[in-house]
């Protein structure tokens, strides 16, 4: 079963507060239901797989603005029909950074963050869910960066700045976390 990898990190996965809780919920129940959850044809929503890509002191973080939705975002994207989610983050993370794929490692297997979010309709898709599973990865801030097709701009940025370019919960909340492995 090629859902078998996520409903197992799903079900060692413990939220960070009831809000993601609550997504995580809504998520596993999701991919129990649809076997095809990480296709983009899936108009309900889809799994996405995002990084967190910090620097190997844990004193940065990646961030990428993103030009269809003008915010600064973590790299992510769509699975595109791949299982296995944290080789989407990894893939995300190399293409939206530029940094090569070798560079950028798992700090752990297991993921880091989950948030559910409605991406608004647009010309080319109805308003869906993306299904969203973060892992944790880091790599040597001083690679070569090169801005992709999908971004305006791109910057590692010192964790407690990052409230300067989002308040997104999401965000928030993986802040929060790092603050705990900092600690």
């Amino acid at each position: 079963m090629h859902r078998e990898f996520i409903l197992n990190l799903l079900d060692e996965y413990s939220a960070f507060d009831e809000s993601e809780h609550q997504m995580h919920q809504a998520l596993t129940a999701f991919v129990r239901e649809h076997n095809n959850c990480f296709d983009r044809s899936l108009s309900k929503g889809h799994i996405t797989g995002s990084a967190w890509l910090v620097d190997k002191s844990l004193g940065h973080v990646f961030f990428t603005h993103h030009k269809k939705l003008n915010r600064w975002f973590q790299p992510g994207g769509h699975s595109d029909g791949d299982a296995n989610t944290l080789a989407v983050s990894m893939r995300e993370a190399s293409e939206e950074s530029g940094i090569e794929d070798i560079y950028i490692q798992p700090i752990t297997n297991s993921i880091f963050d989950i948030d559910v979010h409605t991406i608004p309709a647009n010309k080319n898709e109805t308003e869906h869910l993306h299904f969203d599973i973060r892992f944790l990865l880091e790599t040597d801030k001083n690679h070569p960066l090169r801005i992709s097709e999908e971004s305006n701009e791109i910057a590692w940025v010192a964790v407690k700045d990052i409230p300067k370019l989002t308040q997104e919960e999401s965000i928030t909340r993986m802040i929060k976390k790092m603050g705990i492995l900092r600690s």
